[in-house]
């Protein structure tokens, strides 16, 4: 089941404006990117993001988005607060990851 434009659009309005989230469309579901950096997306209706030493702090359950995919840690997304600080955590790991592969 692809995940609907009324989700996505739920979703991207726990954010605040300056948080900069966005999500791309990506074969039915969508990636999300926080200040361009990509932390996750949206399957099936479940918001998933990618596994960090900095997120594991919440003692999030893992899923898996797709078939043959590395796990993920599934958040709720009706907990605001959670939400907005695991994306964020987990998009700032993913920034440092990505720099330090740069070097």
């Amino acid at each position: 089941m692809a995940t609907s434009k009324e989700f996505v659009d739920f979703v991207l309005e726990s954010f605040e404006p300056d948080e900069e989230v966005t999500a791309r469309a990506m074969m039915g579901e969508y990636c999300l990117y926080r200040h361009g950096v990509l932390f996750g997306g949206l399957y099936d209706g479940r918001v998933l993001v990618k596994m960090t030493e900095g997120n594991a702090v919440f003692g999030l359950p893992t899923s898996i988005p797709y078939n043959g995919a590395k796990p993920m840690y599934l958040v709720d997304v009706d907990n605001n607060e959670l939400l907005r600080e695991v994306a964020r955590v987990t998009s700032e790991d993913m920034a440092r990851i990505k720099s330090k592969k740069k070097k």
